[in-house]
Formats: structure tokens, C-alpha cells, sequence
């Protein structure tokens, strides 16, 4: 005779796993318990309970031996049978995890339903009642396709509804034609014709593309940009001379335009009544010039590039950078274009990853080109390249190795111009001319670097590493010189402020920014935290400094002023801005504010 059936610890296994992985995540914000955050315990957690009711049933459940294995083989069978089926977004998300902390907690939970509610069924009866209830715990991941990551887990849809996307290439029409400039240019060779370069597939690149390279004398000069890219003019999203009204209530920003815009994450630069972006158009990389008047567009250029990866989905993910009447852009594959900035036309065209040696990295190349002393530099994965600006030629290489997602940065330490590169656990400098080695600093195990460094008023250098999960949060460096070269050396490293694709700002003695989802701020002389506060998901900010304000763009789309004092967390208006996930840098001009997302893109004026 049997023995009846133990249920008792799959149901409270199952008890377990309900509030573990659905509610826990949802109000656990940046919370963490011996330094690991609640949500990794709770989306971790629900895998680990199903786990742990594979194990109740096959051990202590009393079944027959012939049930026990026979139920899981087929539970296994249909788990990987579903990825077969699954949206590709599915199967690749969250690093591939996705079904395992997606897909095996429903059959976790399935199993415990069935073993209940068939406890006292046999026969065909018994079996029938299995398979339903397998069924139902795999037909969620069918119909479902994931958007990304959008604040703690995934951008979950019905694969079958059309995407922002889809629907701004259902309303596409023929390309912009830019007008003749109303201003008199320079003579000189007119620049090539626009042409479509063969840029390189992520799986297949070919060697450098075709430069097309005008005299050096056809570069225009033009007045500098009052945006010029990436973060702003010294890329550490700082707004100077501007001073706004705070009561939102009653003067809140006001929409001077709004238009739906392709895929991407790229920020804007500007120059003049010129907005240059970058954004995907179903197959094709595209960079755009829009007008800052009227959000009408006036060019595109597109190379035959698609890049995409289930953590932020399609699209360009770095800013283009204007100068002397030229757009420098790079795309997601390291295709790096000069364009005229009025005419869209090409002027030269490399493939990085070809002249770097260096391959795509998992989220796509993300760094910002940045144009100093006609130089073009680049950063692939880690390693900085430099191309002539008026020819596109190559001028040198940065030191081999590294990785990560940060730009080049310029800046000036101790009277000497140096570009500063983070690259993963090792930040390098190299002099802009040649690309020679400065100085260097390690920060220590192998991590990310996604963010740019920022420097304190004494000089001194803050880098920031990894994640917020498991980075190693912020080291302030002091770099100095003497006769025998440079020496980095580290003052303290503090967790209390851990950025991970958000960048920060320094104001007064402190850095604000995100630690996780959450507003955070800490004292640069021991990198104590002051306070931490408002969830604004995975946010970008910008810093009015004449009147100690946070501009905050949230990943859900509002647009929040923070005080950026140290004493405490002062939130002091907000207000819808855009629809969608944001993880695009905001930026400022004059009064103008552009924002934009993976399907919209909007400006405002502030009050």
C-alpha cells in the first residue's frame, strides 16, 4: 500500500516563492542584507525555491519512484521545448537567465498546483491534469517578448503588438533634404556626396571602409557649438549661467515640440538651430540632424547596420560629437562617420573595431567620440584610437587591453591636456598627441566601466567601476607629477554612491547621483554618504550650478528638480515629460531643454 502523499513541504516551499520573487522585488528598492540588494536575493530567491521543490518531490514526496522522475524529465522536456518557440528576447534576456528566473518558478509553482489538486485523481485523469498544468506554466513565456531591462526586471509585452518602432517605419517617408545654408561658406572642396558605406554586421566585420577625405583646408570652421556632445562641452553635465524657476506648479516647462524618433540611447549635441542624435530605423544605423526650432528634420544618414542585445535592445548607444561644421558619430559597431554637419554628406568613414583589433562588446560600443586638436578619438571596448579630422586617416593607438563602455574624456591635471579612458579595473591617461601612456591606476578585481570619471577642485580624480549590485563603487585618485613622471594613487574607495550606467556630477565638495535606482549623496573628502533618496529607476541628471539644482530625467519619463545640497534629499518638482523607458542623457540650451527616449524625443522650454 502507497503511503499518502507529503505535500505539506512543496506547499510551503511554494508559500515561500510567491512574496520571494514577485513581491519582495517590487518594494525593496536598493535595500540590501550583508551587501547583496533584496531584489538579486528575491529574483534569485524564486529560482532557488523552485529548486528547492524539484528536490521535495523527487526526495520526500512519497510518490512513486516512476512519478517522481517520470514528472520532472517532462517538466525539463518542456522547458527547453519552450525556448523553441519563445521570442528571441526571451531566450537572450537578462544575459540569458531569463527563462530560469522567469520560466522555472511557474513550474515550480505548477508542480506543488498539480500535486494538490491531483492528489486523489488516477489513471488517465491523473496524467491529463500534469500536462495542462505544464502547459499553463510554459505558455507565458510564449507570448510574451521583453523590451529590456526597465527598472527591476523586464519590459515585458504581447510579442505579437507592434513595437514604438514598428510603428514610426509604418509612417516613414522618403529621407529629409537639408536646404542650402543661409550663411556664406568657405571656399574649398565641397564636401563627397552622401553615399551609403558598407558598415560591418556585429557578427562579421570587414576591414577599415572607404575614406573619402577632402583636403585638410575644407574643414569649416564655425563658431563652437553650444552643446558640443556627450554631457556637455566638458562632458560632466554641468550647466553654467542658467538659473529657473522652481515652481513648476504654476510655471511648469513648456512643450515647444515632441516627435516619435527610432531606437537608441544617444544623448544630443548641438550646434546653432542643429540637434544631431543617432537612432535605428529598422535595418539601418542612422544619423539624424533635426532642427532645434522646430524638431523638423533636416538630414539623415544611414549606414546598413543593425545592432541589438535583450538587455537594451536596438540602436546606436553613443552621443555624436560636433565641431568645425562636422558631425563625428559612432555607432553601435564601431562604424565611425564625419559628416557635414548643414548636408549630412560623408567626409570619411572608419570601422574601429578593424583599426583596434578589438571585438564588439556584449552591449554594443557606447563611448562618445570627442574632437580636441584635429584629432578624432575614439574609444572600442577600453582602447582609445585617434583619427586625423580632416582625413580620417589614423593617427595612434592607446594601450592594448581593457573593456567597458565609457567615452574618452579630456580634461587638464596639473597645467598637461590628457585624455582619460575608463577601461574596466584599469584607468589609463594618455597624452591627446600620441596616445603615450601618463599614468594608469587599478582599481582592483575585473569590472565594468560604463560611466565618465569626474575630478574634484583639488585635482584629483574619481573613478567609478562595476555596478550597483557588485561594483565597487567610487575611488577618488590623487594624480600627480614629478621629475621621474606620474604617480595614482588611491585616497579611499566608498560603496555609498554606486553608479552603473548613470553618470553623476560634482558640486561643492560632493557627488550626487545614482546609487541604484536611488538619488544619493556623499562627501568627497571620505566618501561618507550625507543622505539617499528618491527612486527615479535607472535616471540620467545634469547640475544647475548657479542655483545648487538637480535636473533629473527618471527611467519612467519625468523630468524631477532635487536640491543638490548635502544636508538632505529635497525633491522639489516634477512632471511628466516623456512616455517609455529613459535612459538618454537630457541636455540644456540656453533655455531649451531636449530630452528623448527609444521612441520619442521632445524639447521644452524651462520657465
Amino acid at each position: 500500500m502507497n503511503s499518502p502523499l507529503r505535500l505539506w513541504p512543496g506547499v510551503a516551499l511554494a508559500a515561500l516563492l510567491v512574496p520571494l520573487r514577485y513581491l519582495l522585488p517590487l518594494v525593496a528598492g536598493d535595500a540590501e542584507i550583508v551587501g547583496v540588494p533584496l531584489v538579486i536575493v528575491g529574483v534569485i530567491g524564486g529560482s532557488v525555491c523552485a529548486a528547492a521543490i524539484a528536490v521535495w518531490w523527487l526526495l520526500f514526496s512519497r510518490a512513486s519512484w516512476r512519478e517522481r522522475v517520470g514528472v520532472l524529465v517532462l517538466m525539463v522536456i518542456a522547458f527547453f521545448a519552450t525556448q523553441f518557440v519563445a521570442d528571441v528576447s526571451v531566450r537572450r534576456g537578462m544575459m540569458g537567465m531569463m527563462p530560469v528566473l522567469y520560466g522555472v518558478p511557474l513550474l515550480g509553482l505548477a508542480l506543488v498546483a498539480w500535486a494538490a489538486a491531483a492528489r486523489n485523481l488516477s489513471g488517465a485523469a491523473r496524467y491529463m491534469t500534469l500536462v495542462a498544468a505544464i502547459v499553463l506554466a510554459c505558455f507565458p513565456m510564449t507570448i510574451v517578448r521583453s523590451a529590456g531591462i526597465r527598472g527591476i526586471g523586464a519590459e515585458l509585452h504581447l510579442r505579437w503588438t507592434a513595437t514604438p518602432e514598428d510603428r514610426l517605419l509604418a509612417q516613414e517617408t522618403s529621407d529629409p533634404r537639408p536646404q542650402p545654408p543661409a550663411a556664406e561658406k568657405p571656399t574649398g572642396p565641397a564636401p563627397t556626396a552622401p553615399k551609403v558605406i558598407e558598415a560591418p554586421a556585429p557578427a562579421a566585420l570587414p576591414a577599415t571602409a572607404q575614406v573619402e577625405a577632402p583636403s585638410p583646408a575644407a574643414a569649416v570652421q564655425k563658431v563652437a557649438a553650444a552643446w558640443p556632445g556627450f554631457r556637455g562641452p566638458k562632458r560632466d553635465g554641468i550647466v553654467h549661467g542658467l538659473r529657473i524657476n522652481t515652481d513648476w506648479t504654476s510655471s511648469p516647462p513648456a512643450m515647444i515640440w515632441k516627435r516619435a524618433i527610432g531606437p537608441g540611447w544617444s544623448s544630443f549635441a548641438v550646434s546653432g538651430d542643429l540637434v544631431f542624435t543617432q537612432e535605428q530605423r529598422g535595418d539601418d544605423e542612422v544619423v539624424s540632424c533635426y532642427r532645434l526650432s522646430t524638431g523638423e528634420p533636416v538630414w539623415r544618414h544611414r549606414d546598413p547596420v543593425r545592432f541589438w542585445e535583450a538587455e537594451g535592445g536596438a540602436g546606436p548607444r553613443a552621443t555624436p560629437t560636433v565641431a568645425d561644421g562636422r558631425v563625428y558619430a559612432m555607432g553601435a559597431t564601431g562604424v565611425v562617420n564625419a559628416l557635414d554637419a548643414e548636408t549630412g554628406a560623408v567626409i570619411w568613414s572608419r570601422n574601429a573595431p578593424a583599426d583596434t583589433e578589438k571585438t564588439i562588446p556584449d552591449w554594443g560600443i557606447a563611448s562618445s567620440p570627442i574632437a580636441f586638436n584635429g584629432l578624432v578619438i575614439v574609444g572600442i571596448a577600453g582602447r582609445l584610437a585617434a583619427y586625423d579630422a580632416a582625413t580620417g586617416a589614423p593617427r595612434w593607438l592607446g594601450p592594448k587591453g581593457g573593456g567597458g563602455y565609457s567615452s574618452p574624456h579630456l580634461v587638464t591635471l596639473h597645467g598637461v591636456p590628457q585624455i582619460v579612458m575608463l577601461r574596466g579595473a584599469r584607468t589609463v591617461s594618455v597624452a591627446p598627441a600620441d596616445g603615450s601612456l601618463l599614468w594608469e591606476y587599478s582599481s582592483g578585481p575585473p569590472t565594468v566601466s560604463v560611466v565618465q570619471p569626474a575630478f574634484t577642485d583639488e585635482g584629483d580624480v574619481l573613478i567609478a567601476d562595476g555596478e550597483a549590485a557588485i561594483g565597487n563603487g567610487i575611488h577618488r585618485v590623487a594624480v600627480s607629477q614629478n621629475g621621474e613622471g606620474w604617480t595614482a594613487e588611491e585616497r579611499w574607495t566608498s560603496r555609498s554612491l554606486k553608479p552603473a550606467f548613470n553618470d553623476y556630477v560634482v558640486h561643492k565638495g560632493y557627488a550626487y547621483g545614482f546609487d541604484g535606482s536611488i538619488l544619493a549623496a556623499i562627501d568627497l573628502a571620505d566618501g561618507s554618504r550625507k543622505w539617499k533618496g528618491g527612486r527615479y529607476g535607472n535616471g540620467q541628471l545634469l547640475l544647475l550650478a548657479d542655483q545648487d539644482l538637480l535636473l533629473v530625467m527618471s527611467e519612467e519619463g519625468d523630468l524631477v528638480l532635487v536640491a543638490a545640497r548635502p544636508d538632505q534629499f529635497t525633491e522639489i518638482a516634477r512632471v511628466p515629460a516623456l512616455s517609455g523607458k529613459t535612459w538618454n542623457h537630457p541636455v540644456i540650451v540656453g533655455t531649451t531643454l531636449l530630452v528623448r527616449n527609444g521612441q520619442e524625443m521632445a524639447a521644452y522650454r524651462l520657465p
